[in-house]
């Protein structure tokens, strides 16, 4: 599939099994995980639809989704070997869309030989596509993407634990969107000064970490080594510049 047949794929999906239940949820159609990380039918459904039409086009990829992981661990180990992939977080943002937040995404990436070569992130309710391919660039809506000055934007962490705690004299924490596929391109959008996380799971920063990278910004571990797609741990923290980055490195811990 080209980089534009797989945006239809996430938009189409999404507008037969999401947006139907955006803001029209039913109690029987919401659980928990574990304690406070809701799913809901149209997260098991989406998935199922996206993962189905990318091993029809690519029947010798992994497809690690979010769901399908919750319900196999061993997924993440065939991830970490394997040497063409796509990871799949078919609602992102899975908390804002059961409260009826407009903040939630679609998103999806391509690893090959352990680098990132594509990312997309649909965000259905401000109808707006992220994409990037590895060394052509990263586009919304079709338009050339690059991240802006931050100006006096605040630093952000998605560590609930960590919202109000000096960063080491560059500022005061505060929350980020509570979605990766939202966080990231209010970070390009010059909306946050970095963006620093405790997990690093790969369907929540594969696609962000290439667009933000393809639009000029730097990713990469609390210990300032490179994002290792194949072997995400630890912290992450995102930034518009190296600069910011080695500054906020330099900074933690918080």
């Amino acid at each position: 599939m080209d980089t534009a047949a797989v945006l239809t794929l996430l938009q189409d999906v999404a507008a037969e099994v999401i947006n139907p239940r955006f803001r029209a949820l039913g109690e029987e159609q919401v659980s928990e995980k574990n304690p406070g990380d809701l799913v809901t039918v149209a997260d098991h459904e989406s998935e199922a639809l996206i993962t189905a039409a990318l091993r029809a086009a690519y029947p010798d990829a992994l497809v690690l989704g979010e769901e399908a992981m919750s319900a196999d661990a061993r997924l993440i180990d065939a991830f970490a070997d394997a040497p063409h992939a796509f990871t799949v977080d078919p609602v992102d943002g899975t908390k804002n869309f059961v409260n009826g937040s407009p903040d939630h995404a679609v998103m999806v990436s391509e690893v090959v030989s352990g680098e990132i070569t594509r990312g997309w992130i649909w965000q259905p309710q401000h109808e707006r596509s992220y994409v990037a391919e590895r060394g052509a660039g990263a586009w919304l809506n079709g338009e050339r993407l690059t991240v802006s000055g931050t100006g006096t934007a605040p630093y952000r962490t998605a560590r609930r634990q960590w919202v109000g705690k000096e960063l080491g004299g560059l500022g005061t924490l505060e929350l980020t969107w509570a979605c990766c596929g939202v966080d990231y391109p209010h970070l390009i959008a010059g909306d946050a000064a970095a963006l620093l996380y405790s997990r690093s799971m790969p369907w929540d920063h594969l696609p962000g970490a290439l667009i933000l990278t393809e639009a000029g910004g730097t990713i990469g571990g609390h210990d300032g080594a490179p994002l290792v797609p194949r072997l995400l741990e630890g912290g992450i923290v995102a930034a518009p510049d190296r600069e910011t980055y080695d500054a906020v490195v330099a900074a933690l811990p918080v």
